[in-house]
């Protein structure tokens, strides 16, 4: 008979955990199972994103409008008691209409092509009068007294009219920019104060197309000094945001 004693095969093996020889119990496998996201909770997640993206655009926005915003804020709020607008201030402000207009040689151009700067405007026919010829030499005087800001203002002369400009004229105007419009759509625009007519005023128009002050009709030299100082005040509550040129 062998020497060896064959184990009972009825009786379980067990494992060994390996320490001290004690028995490791079998344990179930445990299974877990994950609930699927709720497509609510998902929209509302996406719709919060697309939320705080609006307002980092928003936000984006005002910074950039910021100057133009302050500036306009510091001349027609803040303004110091003492000062007084020779101009008067349009309100509301009135924007270029979409109009067509012909330059002296014939090319077809839109007053809005007009916006990115500062304008003085004067309006008349194309016989110029007594009136009209002295807009436009304070145009010009106007425009040099301002001295290194000059070229953030142009001279604009508007006629009103079909009829030929007189080449004298035209040596004057150098510098100027020369439209006819039809006087229907531009009075419509433009308005002259009581009892006065178009030609009588000079106008400005800011560099977002807007006509925004008037000055009193038929001004003289004096007066153009006064017109001036609210050129000058204009341009520097814009400086921060309004450079030379379109």
């Amino acid at each position: 008979m062998s020497g060896f004693k064959l184990a009972n095969d009825s009786s379980p093996s067990k494992p060994l955990d390996g320490t001290h020889g004690s028995l490791v119990t079998d344990q179930p496998l445990g299974m877990t199972v994950h609930s699927l996201p709720d497509p609510q909770q998902s929209l509302g997640s996406l719709g919060g994103r697309t939320s705080r993206g609006r307002w980092k655009m928003f936000a984006v926005m005002v910074i950039c409008a910021a100057p133009v915003i302050a500036s306009y804020f510091t001349y027609y709020i803040l303004r110091p008691e003492g000062r007084r607008n020779y101009g008067e201030l349009i309100d509301p402000q009135q924007s270029l209409p979409d109009l067509n207009a012909n330059r002296l040689d014939g090319q077809t151009s839109n007053l809005r092509a007009l916006k990115g700067q500062w304008l003085l405007v004067s309006a008349s026919g194309a016989a110029c009068d007594e009136v009209c010829s002295g807009n436009l030499y304070l145009q010009r005087q106007m425009r040099e007294s301002l001295g290194k800001n000059k070229d953030r203002l142009d001279r604009v002369w508007l006629i009103t009219d079909d009829q030929p400009v007189s080449a004298k004229l035209q040596e004057a105007l150098m510098g100027t920019i020369v439209l006819r419009v039809p006087l229907a759509p531009l009075a419509a625009w433009l308005k002259p104060g009581s009892g006065d007519s178009l030609a009588d005023h000079l106008y400005v128009i800011d560099p977002m197309g807007n006509w925004m002050m008037r000055f009193p009709a038929r001004i003289d030299v004096a007066g153009a000094a006064k017109a001036k100082r609210d050129l000058e005040r204009l341009l520097r509550a814009s400086a921060s945001w309004d450079t030379p040129g379109r």
